[in-house]
């Protein structure tokens, strides 16, 4: 009998679910069973606010795993792992993307059009602060940290002591729990996280017959977006300060399949907003976001970023789809 394939995972609910999915998939697209590994990594043991924690502190754990050939493969939120590559490592899958869009949860099924000045909402993410801040609705702005089901309990609860809170539409989604979602937030009022909504799922890059065998849950429109997305990222040179958003779209052109790519760098006090996009072809997905981040520096994006610190390129922002 054919020994299992070990996919190292995070512990929580969300990573669980998504891991799990990734091993349904490829169990039921090769025959090759999946056994799930849990790795408690150093943003699970913290509970410092999400983007004071560092890049990558959702990630180093797994793949310190996988270079030790604890585990065969991991499977990442793909907007938690840095844009630097990884020596020795490879994305061998971007299986497909879910509702990249973020998603409010409110008291008595509220619109954030319909949430009153001075209303509490939490978040863990500076893109999602900023981009509130940015509306100027006069909401008061909380930092919180914690799973999915301890941010909710913020809001529905018996305890409850926030009036809204706003996640990842897809982590609800993988959980189940896209019910308690009273609006799904439009991009021109909340632009996601660049790869929100996206796995990515890396093996060693020398075990080619596992690259292959990965190669099967691959989606092409979803790693493209994610590419053009990424590769904004990562010309801005972002850190965990920087409130940067980015969303690539798949659609249909006069000459054939087009990615239509939006972006966005926001102060933290959402008082300088820049917003721009471009369109191109699938294959030239990263140039997409090269010359996009380009013209949103060229009108002014560095200093932005340089207002909370400017942590260096190749950096990814945030924390934790949760």
């Amino acid at each position: 009998m054919t020994a299992p394939l070990r996919l190292g995972t995070r512990g929580s609910a969300l990573a669980m679910a998504q891991s799990g999915h990734v091993a349904e998939a490829l169990t039921a697209a090769t025959g090759r069973p999946v056994e799930l590994v849990q790795v408690v990594t150093a943003g699970d043991r913290s509970t410092a606010p999400v983007h004071r924690l560092g890049v990558g502190v959702f990630v180093s754990a797994l793949r310190d795993a996988l270079t030790a050939r604890e585990i065969d493969f991991a499977v990442h939120s793909y907007k938690d792992l840095p844009t630097a590559a990884a020596p020795g490592l490879h994305i061998a899958a971007v299986p497909p993307r879910q509702d990249p869009r973020d998603a409010l949860i409110a008291r008595d099924g509220r619109t954030l059009a319909e949430l009153p000045p001075g209303a509490r909402v939490g978040t863990g993410a500076l893109r999602r602060m900023a981009q509130l801040h940015a509306l100027g609705l006069q909401l008061e702005v909380t930092p919180i940290r914690g799973n999915v089901d301890t941010r909710l309990g913020r809001v529905l609860g018996p305890d409850a002591d926030l009036d809204a809170v706003v996640l990842a539409r897809a982590g609800l989604t993988r959980l189940g729990r896209a019910d308690v979602i009273t609006e799904t937030l439009d991009p021109m009022l909340m632009l996601p996280a660049p790869a929100q909504g996206a796995l990515a799922v890396e093996c060693r890059i020398d075990d080619q017959d596992l690259v292959e065998l990965l190669g099967m849950l691959d989606h092409a429109p979803s790693r493209a977006a994610v590419v053009a997305e990424r590769a904004l990222l990562a010309t801005l040179e972002a850190g965990c300060s920087a409130p940067v958003a980015a969303y690539g779209e798949l659609a249909e052109g006069d000459a054939g399949e087009e990615i239509y790519l939006r972006g966005a760098v926001i102060s933290p006090d959402g008082t300088r907003d820049l917003r721009l996009s471009r369109t191109g072809t699938p294959a030239d997905a990263a140039e997409i976001g090269k010359a996009l981040a380009a013209e949103l520096l060229e009108l002014g994006a560095d200093s932005i970023l340089g207002q909370e610190g400017h942590t260096g390129p190749g950096t990814q922002q945030f924390g934790s789809t949760e």
